[in-house]
């Protein structure tokens, strides 16, 4: 969202030289990923970014890289809306998708951190709406918190949610859980016992947004602005479903892969916790830096130093610690997490200890292949440790 600021006596101030510096540095990087890549290995690195959008069908790009634990800079390309030419901004807010999961994950540990509950809690003793089946799976270990934010709860789903029409009906959460209509998903099941095997479980996540919600007797997009969103500065950002008028005009659009029109603007989430994050590559970079800084300590923001450690250690069943996907990529350790919905697709991951990362969101469901090849220009640009291009989930 624009915002103006109030008028001010204007002051003149001349640059230092590490201000020159910084700026000189950035504008070199930006121009070097843009540009024809050499030497030349031939594949797309021929190819500019102008090129790259057209090849892969991509309306719009949105950047945000991140340095020394802070934004090096962001930029953004291309049209929010194929139909009316409205170009993106920095500020354009794109669905996140299943970028939503970690940072509600986020949300949860100031929660964990007041005593709330614990991520070793038994799900039903948080759970009032809904319970996990007593069954032959769960007598030995609970479901809990931990497991679910972690994809090895038992959960069977497997989901990606498809989303709603905006003009259609859309269901609760319990009838998205027990798979009844207007829910255009199966029931969540729970069919092997916890922390035995990992499967990614959007079914899982959604009964993880259902305890947050019957623990807080909040709205979530509240819940989510107090904990996260505000304290973040993440201000472009929003869990809200549908996104009101105010920030829907700020909104890009959802594109085929073609990158063509759909009739409807975009698909609404009522799975809020597993996919409806509306928000920019700069504020996800925000929450990238969080991790990091708590992660070095003594605090964040929001995190303690005790749940970034959490969010970056993988349980030892799969990839996944508490929201984030943990993965080696040469000699460095990345937490990452990519998205896909209706109509776009977006990628996140930031190095463990070096304090750096990037966001990326597009507004085309073919934006995966461009996404990865930013990401592999950035890394070279910037010499990080060696990168292989991420899949996205």
């Amino acid at each position: 969202m624009k915002r103006f600021l109030p008028l001010l006596p204007i002051l003149f101030a001349v640059p230092t030289a590490a201000q020159n510096n910084v700026q000189d540095d950035s504008t070199a990087i930006i121009a070097r990923i843009e540009s024809p890549q050499t030497p030349d290995h031939q594949g797309l690195d021929s190819f500019t970014f102008p090129d790259l959008m057209r090849r892969f069908h991509v309306p719009g790009v949105s950047i945000a890289v991140v340095r020394d634990f802070k934004i090096h800079w962001a930029k953004a390309y291309g049209v929010a809306d194929i139909e009316s030419g409205r170009p993106v901004e920095t500020t354009t807010t794109f669905q996140a998708a299943s970028i939503s999961k970690p940072v509600t994950a986020m949300g949860a540990m100031p929660l964990v951190q007041e005593g709330r509950f614990k991520l070793d809690d038994d799900i039903n003793t948080i759970l009032k709406s809904w319970k996990v089946p007593d069954s032959e799976f769960t007598r030995g270990h609970p479901v809990t918190p931990r497991s679910l934010m972690s994809h090895t709860s038992g959960a069977d789903d497997g989901f990606g949610f498809p989303g709603y029409d905006p003009s259609g009906p859309r269901p609760t959460l319990v009838q998205i859980l027990n798979g009844e209509k207007p829910s255009n998903t199966g029931p969540v099941l729970f069919t092997r016992p916890p922390y035995q095997a990992y499967k990614y479980s959007g079914g899982g996540v959604t009964l993880m947004q259902l305890a947050l919600a019957d623990l807080t007797q909040k709205p979530f997009a509240q819940m989510m602005r107090e904990l996260v969103l505000d304290p973040l500065g993440m201000r472009d950002s929003s869990y809200e479903q549908p996104l009101p008028p105010d920030r829907a005009q700020h909104a890009s659009r959802a594109h085929s892969g073609q990158g063509k029109s759909m009739g409807a603007v975009w698909h609404i989430y009522p799975e809020q916790e597993a996919a409806g994050l509306w928000t920019t590559p700069s504020d996800l970079a925000q929450f990238i830096i969080e991790v990091q800084r708590a992660v070095r300590g003594p605090k964040g923001s929001v995190l303690s130093q005790q749940s970034a450690s959490a969010m970056i250690t993988p349980i030892g069943v799969g990839p996944y610690a508490i929201g984030l996907d943990i993965e080696k990529r040469g000699e460095g350790w990345y937490f990452q997490h990519s998205g896909g919905n209706w109509g776009f697709i977006c990628d996140i991951f930031g190095h463990v200890r070096k304090g750096y990362g990037v966001a990326i969101m597009t507004n085309s469901e073919t934006g995966g292949p461009l996404i990865r090849e930013i990401e592999s220009r950035i890394a070279a640009a910037y010499n990080w440790d060696s990168l292989d291009k991420p899949l996205l989930r």
